[in-house]
């Protein structure tokens, strides 16, 4: 019973990181149709960038109280990943958002290798140790034992999307951003600014992966130029598990994604139940597209709609379908296949 517990609270912990990231894809995909595969390694820049923050205060303000030099590494973070993402979009997404679906998605993947790079060559290729600057001391519950960090990881997870709801239910940029995915050129004929709204959803996305990279790095231990690959990966599948384009699927998708890997690690089944949930996706996404293809057939031979439509619909669907299937079978054919790949789950 105490192990069922720990795996829960570990499950939690993970699958609140898996949410942040899996909102970040879910809100750019609503929005203009595309998967930023360059997310994940935004995730990792906050991480390394708060990394600099904390070392540098630590030799500079060695009297400095850990929550403060964490919460301004949060908020460096933040901005950095915001003005990075920001860039991107403008300067990589923007150009090709008419283009075919296939050019947005090789430019996306190019960037993340770019990223990569980039942070490898400024903060050089090997592993570096996260310092830990809130306490050590963990609190019992039941037998099983939560940290101060993942305390605090759960508790500014769900204060984010608290706002993150509010924001888009509640306010005017929400709003904004809701009018925009439904129909870009109608929002602008009311007023809206789509290029604004989409900018200022990468920046909103930026920063949920800046606040959770620093979380992952606090919570781990460590960084490096490529951790943020696996979360990515993981997070996206949760954004698909629970609705692509659906703020609160994105978040039960990244909480049961990742209490289920918590829960599998004992048995040693943490690779199975990743193969079976991104297979489980592509069967859905595959039936989908299948009903979906029944119903351009039919309204083209029932409607008054012309047979190119017909056809342009079916092509549209037919692309929908392969990208998809395409992308969950690169997920459910890279699952961890080694003790040290299932560190997110049991450490």
């Amino acid at each position: 019973m105490e192990v069922l517990l720990q795996q829960i609270i570990n499950g939690l912990v993970l699958g609140s990181m898996y949410a942040l990231v899996a909102l970040g894809y879910t809100m750019v995909y609503g929005i203009i149709g595309l998967i930023n595969f360059a997310h994940g390694d935004v995730l990792m820049v906050g991480a390394l960038t708060s990394w600099s923050i904390i070392i540098t205060m630590q030799e500079g303000m060695p009297g400095t109280p850990g929550w403060v030099m964490l919460v301004l590494a949060i908020i460096i973070a933040m901005v950095v990943c915001s003005v990075l993402n920001f860039t991107i979009e403008k300067l990589a997404y923007r150009p090709l958002r008419n283009s075919p679906r296939l050019a947005p998605l090789i430019t996306a993947i190019g960037m993340s290798l770019l990223l990569q790079t980039f942070a490898m060559i400024i903060w050089k290729p090997n592993p570096k140790s996260y310092p830990s600057v809130l306490s050590r001391e963990p609190f019992e519950i039941g037998g099983a034992v939560i940290s101060v960090t993942q305390v605090f990881i759960l508790a500014a997870t769900a204060v984010t999307l608290a706002v993150l709801m509010y924001i888009v239910n509640r306010t005017k940029l929400g709003r904004a951003m809701r009018a925009t995915a439904e129909n870009p050129r109608v929002a602008g004929l009311m007023g809206i600014k789509p290029d604004v709204v989409i900018s200022a959803t990468f920046v909103i996305g930026a920063m949920l992966a800046a606040l959770a990279g620093v979380m992952w790095a606090a919570n781990y231990g460590t960084v490096q130029h490529s951790m943020g690959f696996m979360p990515g990966l993981k997070a996206f599948t949760a954004a698909v598990f629970g609705g692509i384009g659906n703020l609160g699927g994105a978040v039960v998708g990244g909480i049961a994604l990742g209490t289920l890997l918590a829960l599998a690690w004992p048995v040693g089944l943490a690779a199975c139940a990743t193969w079976a949930v991104t297979a489980a996706i592509t069967r859905i996404s595959s039936l989908s597209a299948l009903v979906a293809a029944a119903l351009a057939s039919a309204v083209s031979k029932t409607s008054k709609c012309s047979s190119r439509r017909a056809a342009a619909m079916l092509r549209r669907v037919k692309s929908s379908s392969s990208t998809t299937s395409t992308l969950m079978f690169t997920v459910s054919v890279c699952p961890a296949t080694t003790p040290d790949d299932y560190s997110d789950t049991h450490e």
